[in-house]
């Protein structure tokens, strides 16, 4: 009997199941990543939206041409690992990109780590040490790469810090209007990771918990492992509340690394491509 095995060319070795699967997701994945073409067309200009009031300097005479796009998701949910993969796709294609995430202003990143190994601030405290770690960046580094038609890809936002303020007991509506300063992004994933697959994640990257990652702080219970648990349901919980809000598009992120990138790839360009569309358009008109 003949095998029905597809055979590659120029040899003798079958393709497996596992590397045709590979390659059906990666001729999706180019199919709505095609954008060597209609690049110029993507970076169409758009003024700053913001949730509040906004910068007001920048209201009026700042046109942006880059985009924002922002992956949000729990200590371990895979993020960082996300964006390693999606930058240098997005490089490979003519994009210019920045990468940013929580804590990495130089002038305020290490002293919330101080802070925090010390146990010296306040709930509100610590949560304004945090809204000026992200001004600090927004101002000197998102805001300038997007108006020089950079993508700028954030390993997590304001929803994070919006959404551990709400489970430490702190208005939402106040952190709703602290933010208000902050630019809306173009798209916001979430990977949503339930807690129980997330605790191995952390296990097998930081061999323990984290004292607020696990909500040692909020005093939930005296077992740090159980700690953890209501603590990222909580989280969880806060982050399907802000979806409809602020749009956060879910994610499913108990899935393989590879899959979840074939994913966002996807979306990332499927959303690109509607934007070079759409300038072209308005180039015509």
């Amino acid at each position: 009997m003949m095998s029905r095995t597809r055979v590659r060319k120029g040899t003798s070795k079958p393709t497996t199941t596992k590397r045709r699967r590979t390659q059906q997701a990666n001729t999706e994945v180019d199919d709505a990543y095609d954008l060597r073409n209609t690049m110029k067309e993507a970076h169409s200009s758009r003024s700053p939206l913001f949730y509040g009031d906004g910068i007001r300097y920048l209201q009026n005479d700042t046109h942006l041409t880059g985009k924002l796009i922002v992956i949000e998701g729990p200590d371990a949910s895979g993020r960082t690992s996300q964006i390693s993969v999606i930058q240098p796709r997005l490089e490979a294609d003519g994009h210019a990109v920045l990468t940013t995430g929580l804590r990495r202003s130089e002038l305020i990143g290490e002293g919330i780590l101080e802070a925090k190994r010390n146990f010296v601030l306040g709930r509100r405290t610590l949560s304004l040490f945090y809204a000026a770690d992200f001004a600090d960046q927004l101002e000197n580094k998102i805001i300038p790469a997007l108006r020089a038609g950079y993508i700028v890809l954030a390993d997590r936002y304001i929803f994070t810090l919006m959404a551990r303020d709400a489970v430490r007991k702190i208005s939402r509506t106040w952190s709703h209007a602290l933010y208000g300063f902050a630019l809306k992004p173009d798209l916001v994933f979430y990977l949503d990771v339930d807690p129980n697959e997330l605790i191995h994640r952390v296990f097998q990257k930081n061999f323990s918990l984290d004292y607020y990652e696990s909500g040692s702080d909020v005093g939930l219970s005296e077992d740090m492992f159980e700690s953890f648990i209501m603590y990222q349901n909580m989280l969880a919980k806060e982050f399907h509340r802000m979806q409809k809000k602020y749009g956060l598009i879910p994610i499913d992120g108990n899935r393989t690394i590879e899959e979840i990138n074939t994913d966002l790839l996807k979306r990332i360009g499927d959303f690109l491509n509607r934007t070079a569309a759409k300038g072209m358009t308005q180039q015509i008109d």
